[in-house]
C-alpha cells in the first residue's frame, strides 16, 4: 500500500525576506491594518502585494488567497497570500484553518518545503504556544490525502512535506516551540485516525481493529490494552454488544485501553473514562439501509478510532492522569443468526432491551461499555459516537452534540471546543426524554419516537453511568467530509482527537 504522506514540521529562526524555502505564507486581514512583514516583504518585491489589494485581486476575505513569484527579490520561490477575514473576529481556529489552506495548497502544487509566518498578523492577541499548535495542527490536516490503495500516483503527489513556522525574534521562536510540539502529536494523531476510519470494511473488522490497539499499545510503554473476545464477551453478560455483532463472521471485541502516566496525577484530576462506538460497518442489520450512500456507513466506527487516536496522543504528551479507553467494537450485518426486531437482550447492567429498531445499534454496544466503565469507578465518562442521524438533523455538519448530567463538565467541554476548533452544541436530556426510551415488556426499548432522537438515545445511554459525570457527544455528520475543505481531502475528519485532548490537557492544566 502506498504511505500516506509525511509530514515534517519545525520550528526555525530567520529573517522573512531570506527565508529559503519553496513556499513562504503569509496572512492579512480583510480590514486592513499596518502589518510589519507584509510591509518589509511588499518593499522587496517592488509592491507586488500592495498591487493585488489595490486592483482588488486579493481582499484577505476567509477563503481567499493569491500566490506571487518572487523573481528572487527575496530567498523564498513564491509568497502565498491567506485571507483571514475581519480582525475582530479572528480566533485560534482561523489561524489553524489558514495552516490548514497553506499546507493543502502546497501539496496541490507539489512542493517540498514551505514556511508560516501567519502568527506575526496576529500580533500578541493570542498566547504564542497556542498559535505554534494551531499552526502544527492546521498543516497536518491540510496536507492530508488518504491514497493508500491508489496503485498509481496519477497525481504525482510527493511522499514528505516539511513546514517550517518561521519568526526573525528568537524569543517569538522559543514561544512558539512548545506549541508546535504538542501540535505536532496532536496533529500525527488526527491524521492515525483519518487514515484508520478511511480504511474499508474489509480490512477493519473488529477482530483487525483490535489488533491494530494492540500494535499501538506496544509502541507506547504507558499504555496496556486488553481485548475481550466473544468467548470473554459472553461470559460477563455483554449481551448487548453480542447481540449487534451476532450477524457477522467477525465476531466482536471489546477494546480496552489503559494509560496510566509515569507522572503521579493530582489528586484533583478524576481518572477519565473515554467510551467510543465502533461499527467498522453498519448495514442496519435486519433493519437495512437504503443502499445508497452505504459505502459510507465504514465510518461508524470513528468514535472508537478518535478514542484510540486520543489514546495515542495523551501518551505521547504524557499526560499526568489515568484515562481508561473503552472501545466496543461490531459489525452489523443481517444473515440468519442476526439480531431481531421483538428480541429482549439482557445487557451488562442487567437491563433488559427491547429492540425495536436493529439499526439502533450503537447504544447497544455503548450500553455494555458504559456499564464497565462506571463499574470501575471512573469518575468522569465521555462517549463518542456517531449515534443518530436526528443530530445531524438538528445541527447540520457544523457541530457536535453535547448532552451531559453535569454543567461543570459541559462548560470544561465547551472550552475544549472553542480552544481546539471542533465545535459542540449542548442539547438536553432528562426525564422526559427517558420516558420514551421505556418498554412495556422490558425495562427500555432501543428507540423512541421519531421526535428529538438524539436526546432520546443519550437518555437512553445515560440509564448505564451509575453516579459518574457523564458527557455524551454526538458526531453524526462531523465523522466525514463530503467534500474538500481547507482542512483538506474527502474523508474522515478524525473529529474528537483534537476536542478530548484538550480538554485533558485543560483537565491537568487547570485542575
Amino acid at each position: 500500500m502506498k504511505q500516506i504522506i509525511g509530514v515534517k514540521v519545525k520550528t526555525r529562526k530567520v529573517e522573512f525576506a531570506q527565508c529559503r524555502t519553496d513556499v513562504l505564507v503569509v496572512g492579512r486581514f480583510s480590514d486592513g491594518g499596518p502589518d510589519e512583514v507584509i510591509g518589509a516583504l511588499d518593499k522587496k518585491l517592488g509592491g507586488g502585494i500592495d498591487r493585488l489589494a489595490t486592483l482588488g485581486d486579493f481582499t484577505g476575505k476567509p477563503k481567499t488567497h493569491a500566490l506571487l513569484y518572487s523573481d528572487g527579490k527575496i530567498a523564498a520561490q513564491r509568497v502565498l497570500l491567506l485571507g483571514l477575514g475581519e480582525r475582530k473576529k479572528a480566533t485560534l481556529d482561523t489561524l489553524r484553518r489558514a495552516a490548514a489552506a497553506a499546507a493543502s495548497r502546497a501539496v496541490d502544487l507539489k512542493v517540498q518545503r514551505i514556511a508560516l509566518a501567519l502568527h506575526r498578523a496576529f500580533g500578541d492577541g493570542l498566547p504564542a504556544a497556542a498559535m505554534g499548535r494551531a499552526m502544527a495542527e492546521g498543516a497536518y490536516l491540510g496536507s492530508y490525502r488518504y491514497d493508500e490503495y491508489v496503485s498509481e500516483n496519477g497525481n504525482g503527489r510527493l511522499g514528505s512535506l516539511e513546514v517550517e513556522i518561521v519568526d526573525s525574534e528568537p524569543t517569538r521562536v522559543q514561544s512558539l516551540a512548545p506549541g508546535v510540539s504538542a501540535g505536532i502529536i496532536v496533529g500525527q494523531a488526527q491524521s492515525y485516525a483519518r487514515t484508520m476510519a478511511n480504511r474499508p470494511a474489509n480490512v477493519i473488522d473488529p477482530p483487525a481493529l483490535a489488533q491494530a490497539a494492540c500494535d499501538l499499545a506496544r509502541t507506547l510503554p504507558s499504555v496496556r490494552c486488553t481485548i475481550f473476545d466473544e468467548k470473554q464477551l459472553r461470559a460477563k453478560g455483554m449481551g448487548g454488544l453480542l447481540a449487534v455483532g451476532s450477524g457477522s463472521q467477525s465476531r466482536p471485541r471489546l477494546i480496552l485501553l489503559k494509560y496510566t502516566p509515569t507522572r503521579k496525577p493530582s489528586q484533583e484530576v478524576p481518572t477519565v473514562a473515554l467510551v467510543g462506538k465502533a461499527i467498522t460497518f453498519d448495514s442496519g442489520g435486519i433493519s437495512i439501509k437504503p443502499a445508497q450512500d452505504m459505502d459510507q456507513m465504514k465510518f461508524d466506527k470513528t468514535g472508537g478510532i478518535a478514542v484510540l487516536a486520543t489514546i495515542r496522543a495523551l501518551a505521547e504528551l504524557k499526560l499526568p492522569v489515568n484515562v481508561l479507553g473503552l472501545i466496543p467494537a461490531a459489525e452489523n450485518l443481517p444473515s440468519g443468526s442476526s439480531y431481531r426486531p421483538g428480541d429482549i437482550i439482557t445487557t451488562y447492567s442487567g437491563k433488559t432491551v427491547e429492540i425495536l429498531n436493529t439499526d439502533a445499534e450503537g447504544r447497544m454496544i455503548l450500553c455494555d461499555a458504559l456499564a464497565y466503565a462506571a463499574e470501575q469507578k471512573c469518575e468522569v465518562i465521555i462517549d463518542i459516537a456517531t449515534l443518530t442521524g436526528a443530530c445531524m438533523v438538528a445541527l447540520g455538519a457544523y457541530k457536535a452534540g453535547l448532552m451531559s448530567n453535569d454543567d461543570d463538565l459541559v462548560a470544561r467541554l465547551q472550552q475544549a471546543a472553542q480552544e481546539s476548533g471542533e465545535s459542540v452544541w449542548r442539547l438536553p436530556t432528562g426525564e422526559e426524554y427517558a420516558e420514551e426510551m421505556k418498554s412495556k415488556i422490558a425495562d427500555l426499548k432501543n428507540a423512541g419516537s421519531r421526535w428529538g432522537g438524539a436526546c432520546t438515545a443519550a437518555s437512553f445511554l445515560q440509564q448505564f453511568i451509575g453516579t459518574a459525570k457523564w458527557a455524551h457527544l454526538d458526531i453524526a455528520g462531523m465523522d466525514v467530509f463530503l467534500k474538500p475543505t481547507e482542512y483538506g481531502c474527502v474523508g474522515g475528519t478524525g473529529f474528537g482527537v483534537r476536542l478530548l485532548t484538550t480538554y485533558l490537557m485543560n483537565l491537568v492544566e487547570r485542575k
